[in-house]
């Protein structure tokens, strides 16, 4: 597999790597980008399978530098319908249309993109919805079908705990944590699809050294902002991450 990676896509695939572990500092947003550049490199399929281990690094960098501002109200209320909708992802590998797939995930995130801008300047507006527990499985299925299928969970997850009012630190540790068990459990069932090898394994351990890089950059970034102009920020990630999803851009 690494013998067939040309000059440019090396470059994308360090970009990519970086992405991750700046995605995993508070801009889940950007994950999308990691997403597309190994797809770019590998195809769609393939490359979740690549990309599975790499993610699992980030997350382990993300509990070093910030897992103690976790939130575990909200890690426990999460986990159930995650894994839930990581379980439905992948009995229907084989069977869901993921153009389809993609244009209903990248909708649903916009329409929510839409009402939480709403809401930073209408903190009345849905008060109660965040915290009913229907929100929280609603959500966590959708985040658990998106990241099995394509790796792409964060800006759900985002979304939801920018809903329910999280600070900045505590939101980025709570998806730390989050993603490490749900990113944790999808190992074996890609393992069983084939899609992870000893040369998707190689590949992973030749760009591991550009995650904690990226993250660095991000812990730089998430430091200098203040809480609303993060959540802004979060949101307009979320929202071209969303774009991207169903193809748009």
């Amino acid at each position: 597999m690494l013998t067939m990676v040309t000059p440019l896509q090396w470059a994308c695939l360090i970009l990519g790597a970086a992405g991750i572990g700046f995605s995993k500092s508070g801009f889940p947003g950007v994950s999308m980008l990691h997403v597309v550049l190994f797809a770019f490199v590998f195809g769609a399929m393939p490359s979740t399978g690549v990309l599975l281990p790499m993610l699992v690094v980030g997350d382990a960098c993300a509990i070093y530098f910030f897992g103690r501002e976790a939130n575990w109200r909200h890690v426990r209320r999460l986990l159930p319908p995650t894994i839930g909708g990581i379980l439905i992802g992948w009995l229907m590998m084989d069977r869901l249309d993921s153009d389809q797939f993609k244009w209903i995930v990248g909708g649903i995130i916009l329409t929510l993109c839409a009402v939480q801008f709403v809401r930073t300047y209408r903190p009345g507006w849905f008060d109660e919805v965040p915290h009913q527990t229907w929100f929280a499985v609603v959500l966590g299925l959708l985040a658990g079908v998106t990241t099995m299928l394509a790796n792409a969970a964060g800006p759900v997850v985002a979304l939801y705990l920018l809903a329910v009012a999280l600070p900045k630190w505590e939101l980025i540790g709570t998806s730390a944590w989050l993603f490490l068990v749900l990113n944790v459990v999808k190992l074996p069932l890609s393992f069983q699809l084939g899609l992870i090898t000893d040369s998707t394994l190689l590949v992973g351990a030749v760009l591991t050294p550009a995650i904690p890089l990226g993250m660095l950059a991000g812990r730089w970034l998430v430091g200098r902002v203040s809480q609303k102009w993060f959540n802004l920020i979060l949101l307009g990630f979320t929202a071209i991450a969303a774009i991207r999803l169903i193809g748009w851009i």
